[in-house]
């Protein structure tokens, strides 16, 4: 609900940049606001997640992938994330949220997005998503003949896949008892 008028805005703007593949990559220029901070007066690491989800808005609008999804019924929803920080992004200041896809799985579609300001990282993150139907889950062959088959340059680092396979919890076909293993 934070974000509310920031993504209905992001969703109005970004139908009128210039357009773009959905295997290209999304700048999306943005500022710190008051409501992106915590009490040490820079973003809160949560805060970093949730704007993330209006680069990837972005790229999907610029590409025409958004209007197919909803047509086709289909949702995005993040399905495992992991970030790392290296600078503070503090109010006020300017920063581009640069987004691309790096690979797909069997299970999962892997975007990689940064917080840059100044030319610099501040801040990274890879975002396992998944596009859902009334159906269940969509599968890649029913993505990629939606979208066109990716570049066969996009490869899934293996840290990623072990990232995945280390932190991934049981279909929600199966039980996922809560037990502290100690």
């Amino acid at each position: 609900m934070h974000l509310l008028l920031r993504t209905l805005l992001t969703l109005f703007i970004s139908r009128r940049r210039p357009k773009l593949s959905i295997w290209g990559e999304s700048s999306l220029p943005l500022r710190v606001l008051p409501t992106d901070i915590d009490i040490a007066m820079h973003v809160n690491n949560g805060m970093y997640f949730s704007l993330m989800d209006l680069g990837r808005f972005d790229l999907m609008i610029r590409s025409g992938t958004w209007t197919m999804m909803r047509r086709k019924g289909w949702s995005p929803v993040a399905n495992g994330e992991t970030i790392s920080f290296r600078k503070s992004l503090t109010l006020g200041q300017r920063y581009t949220i640069e987004t691309r896809i790096v690979e797909f799985d069997e299970r999962a579609i892997y975007f990689e997005q940064r917080m840059v300001s100044g030319g610099e990282i501040y801040a990274k993150a890879v975002i396992a998503t998944r596009l859902v139907s009334k159906d269940g889950p969509v599968s890649n062959e029913d993505i990629f003949a939606a979208l066109g088959q990716p570049p066969a340059a996009l490869v899934l680092p293996e840290w990623i896949h072990e990232w995945r396979l280390n932190n991934s919890l049981p279909s929600t076909r199966r039980p996922a008892p809560h037990v502290w293993v100690r």
